[in-house]
């Protein structure tokens, strides 16, 4: 998979050239500070400052995949080492509104944070430096801010999702083949992080993934209302474990669901790394993001001169999703072969995810969805995550998922 980022960090270049992002791609595109005509000045390679907010640091996978996309940018963009200044370990609170101000004080043309709660600081800060972009991870409110040097950021991550909940299906498929479960034991545990969209629509692209190979399936979410607590996502594994769940998946950002499910002997889907190493009996795949088209799109624009998108977000038509290596030694007989003809599907569009024939929401399918900005996602037959705004906004609880608070 990583053999790949090359091309992807090619392609990303060529759409930046091209201003703007691929048919994923959303919002309308900003205005930067600079000439007479709206258009930021473009910025010698040498004199460019990038800076970076983390929720957490290199030993915790969703803030790794972070600065691997900002390594992967410097090396591509050819910055040095002192262009690029990360603050690591930034809680949601006024520390973020500190640290931003701090890089900006420091000289840094763009910032980028990484964590939903930085929104509020980061956009507190953008209106202080009009001169400097702020680009902000998962977030929903530059379309509404009025700021033209402010933008949302995401990946279609339902995509990876959903395939990883193929795996997990082909897996759930071969235990009740091979006797170990019946086919109403097929019970996915989820360990999710917080009750918003985001994992949300996670889980339930998990889910949908699984049932589109296991049609018995069905799960249980728990919340551990932390982004990364090895112990607390460990307990809400176990509890899961406890509660008959037969395959354990997550939206948080540690190995603890993993070290359970290792303990246990139970089969498990990660999130941002590979898992193999924490469970390697008992770890499927991963799904992740690459984070690399992103930040190269962002800083290659501030080189040019050229316009920013409001809201960013991108799939495996790009390379910004997919999955971890699947485990041979654990994975059902014919995983690899399904994994190519979804991954295909899903590249090409002839495959969507929130397909709404799939699924029911007290036993009918939903009809009609409005965002917060008023735009229809649900026509052509299925939801349309992510397409007018980065962020998710698939909050809907389907049939054949509980939740436990």
């Amino acid at each position: 998979m990583k053999k790949l980022c090359s091309i992807v960090l090619a392609l990303s270049l060529s759409l930046a050239l091209l201003a703007g992002c691929g048919t994923g791609s959303t919002g309308s595109t900003d205005t930067g500070e600079g000439s007479e005509n709206g258009t930021a000045a473009a910025v010698d390679v040498s004199k460019i400052k990038v800076g970076a907010i983390y929720i957490g640091d290199e030993n915790e996978g969703y803030t790794a995949a972070h600065m691997q996309g900002i390594k992967a940018m410097q090396k591509a963009l050819g910055l040095s080492d002192s262009q690029i200044i990360e603050k690591k370990n930034i809680k949601e609170d006024q520390t973020c509104y500190d640290a931003a101000v701090d890089l900006a004080d420091q000289g840094c043309n763009i910032i980028f944070g990484n964590s939903f709660g930085y929104e509020d600081y980061m956009l507190q800060a953008a209106k202080e430096f009009p001169k400097v972009q702020f680009c902000h991870a998962t977030g929903y409110k530059a379309a509404s801010s009025g700021l033209s040097n402010f933008h949302n950021y995401f990946t279609s991550i339902y995509e990876a999702r959903y395939l990883a909940g193929v795996v997990a299906g082909l897996k759930l498929t071969q235990l009740i083949t091979d006797g170990s479960i019946t086919a109403d034991q097929a019970k996915i545990g989820y360990v999710g992080a917080y009750p918003y969209a985001e994992v949300i629509s996670g889980y339930t692209s998990f889910f949908l993934g699984a049932k589109s190979v296991c049609p018995s399936v069905t799960m249980e979410v728990r919340y551990t209302n932390s982004w990364g607590s090895i112990d607390l996502e460990k307990e809400c594994a176990g509890a899961l474990i406890a509660d008959g769940c037969k395959l354990i998946s997550q939206h948080a950002d540690t190995t603890g669901a993993a070290v359970a499910c290792q303990s246990a002997k139970i089969p498990v889907v990660g999130y941002n790394i590979s898992m193999i190493s924490a469970a390697p009996t008992e770890a499927l795949t991963s799904a992740v993001n690459h984070w690399e088209p992103y930040y190269s799109y962002a800083v290659k624009s501030i080189l040019d001169g050229t316009t920013i998108k409001t809201d960013w977000c991108e799939g495996f038509s790009d390379g910004s999703v997919d999955i971890t290596e699947l485990n041979d030694a654990v994975v059902a007989p014919g995983t690899a072969e399904k994994v190519d003809e979804v991954k295909v599907a899903l590249t090409a569009g002839t495959l969507h995810v929130f397909d709404t024939a799939t699924f029911t929401v007290e036993g009918k399918s939903p009809e009609s969805f409005t965002d917060a900005a008023g735009n229809e996602l649900i026509f052509d037959g299925y939801f349309h995550e992510s397409e007018f705004s980065s962020a998710p906004s698939f909050n809907l609880l389907i049939d054949g998922i509980q939740t436990v608070q």
